[in-house]
């Protein structure tokens, strides 16, 4: 007589990934579908950190959203500052100073660099190449050692400006820089000898995480993430801004789309912001010495007096003499880097404190209920972001105060795709997986 089996049964297990688990930054949570190690099925929880970044915005005037930007992306804050401050001018209707727009693309490119050196650092990292981790973290320290030589800090750096930027290069930044380049050069050749035909890293991050063109393109992805399917879409080719349609580079892009060609894509982008940095510093305008700044130095205590007695002819093109305390950018500075526009720019401390007229533009730009004050209407404003396209959407209701504010995050499209990602791959693919993303929560979770 034949014994009967009975029938197997097989049961899912349902896993928290999250939000504590190292991998996962602490702001996000997974709950996947098991079946033995291979992921059936996964829901993304990302609302762990709500900064209210766009509502903040709305509070204060325009200039007060910049130090928000720096927490949006921080691991890239000067791309931030700019892609808001472009979207502002471009509602206002002005446009910055040519060498205004060579140090954005110089400062936004090396903010680029230092945004990958974080992300395939730490993906590296946590596939087990803690050498290589450190190579680029080291470099990476030097990139942001020249981002605090120009802004005065490292990552919360609020170096943008409505019109301009808040400083000059400081003097030697050119030389300084290249030879910065020269050494992550360096770094990442031993990076590139030691990951990218390394068959352990090669294994782990070939044919996982993979995602079509069409499907990328349909969940409005963009950046590296969507140029490793082989789409050349870079928003600085695309829709050029500031001056990157003077500057000659390259598009890299994969086949596969999966997380090695999005190791791949990110690798070479350095390589291509490395010779778009050099090609700005070649073609920058000169800066404060070749600014024509007519007139005598008066100290400000004489001007002072001299105005009292009603002499104040040719005061308006004097430069004054001020003490430490009040010494800000000279005016040949501040005119290189800012636009001639009133409407939107501080003036010189110069004038400022050393004559009517720059006071009364200060004060207007400062008191309460005037301000920076765009016409009503609506701009959408994109820059090319580390992770892709960073989209700045402003209405202006003719106040001070923007009326509405808006952001297009990039990370925030990949990761609503990120359970077709990793649906399919086993449970030690998430990792390799997520890393990829490069997902930054003060951007995702406005």
């Amino acid at each position: 007589m034949a014994v009967v089996q009975p029938a197997t049964q097989t049961t899912h297990m349902f896993l928290n990934i999250g939000p504590s688990h190292p991998a996962m930054h602490g702001i996000v949570q997974l709950i996947v579908e098991l079946d033995g190690e291979r992921v059936l099925g996964a829901d993304v929880e990302i609302g762990y950190l709500h900064r209210a970044f766009e509502k903040e915005c709305e509070v204060g005037p325009y200039n007060n959203a910049i130090p928000y930007t720096d927490r949006l992306n921080y691991v890239s804050p000067m791309i931030n500052n700019f892609g808001y401050c472009l979207a502002v001018e471009r509602l206002l209707g002005i446009e910055a100073t040519e060498r205004c727009q060579y140090i954005r693309v110089i400062m936004s490119e090396i903010s680029r660099i230092s945004d990958h050196l974080t992300c395939l650092g730490a993906s590296g990292m946590e596939l087990g190449a803690f050498t290589v981790f450190l190579y680029m973290i080291k470099a990476r320290e030097w990139l942001w050692e020249l981002i605090e030589a120009a802004a005065g800090a490292r990552l919360t750096v609020s170096y943008g400006r409505v019109g301009g930027v808040k400083a000059d290069l400081p003097d030697g930044f050119a030389d300084r820089t290249r030879r910065v380049l020269e050494d992550v050069r360096g770094v990442l050749l031993e990076c590139n000898t030691l990951l990218t035909r390394n068959r352990i890293f090669v294994d782990r991050m070939q044919g996982t995480g993979v995602i079509s063109k069409e499907r990328a393109l349909s969940y409005g992805i963009t950046g590296p993430f969507l140029r490793a399917t082989g789409v050349a879409l870079d928003v600085r080719k695309a829709t050029p801004y500031f001056v990157y349609d003077r500057i000659p580079f390259d598009v890299p892009t994969g086949q596969h789309g999966d997380n090695y060609d999005r190791y791949l894509v990110r690798m070479e982008e350095m390589e291509q912001s490395m010779r778009i940095i050099e090609q700005a510093l070649a073609q920058i305008p000169a800066g404060p010495l070749n600014v024509d700044q007519a007139g005598q130095v008066l100290p400000a205590d004489v001007m002072v007096d001299e105005a009292k007695l009603g002499h104040v002819a040719g005061f308006k093109q004097a430069q004054v003499r001020l003490d430490p305390t009040l010494q800000g950018s000279t005016r040949g500075f501040h005119e290189a880097i800012n636009a001639p526009e009133r409407r939107a720019v501080l003036p010189a401390k110069e004038d400022t404190y050393g004559n009517i007229e720059g006071l009364m533009h200060h004060f207007k730009l400062i008191m309460h209920g005037h301000g920076i004050r765009p016409p009503e209407g609506e701009y959408y404003s994109a820059v090319e972001g580390a992770n892709g396209e960073l989209g700045f959407y402003v209405i202006s209701d003719g106040s001070e105060r923007p009326y509405r504010v808006r952001v297009r995050p990039p990370c925030f499209t990949i990761m609503s795709a990120l359970p077709e990602l990793i649906v399919g791959d086993m449970v030690a693919d998430i990792v390799p997986t997520f890393g990829s993303v490069n997902m930054i929560g003060g951007e995702m979770d406005r």
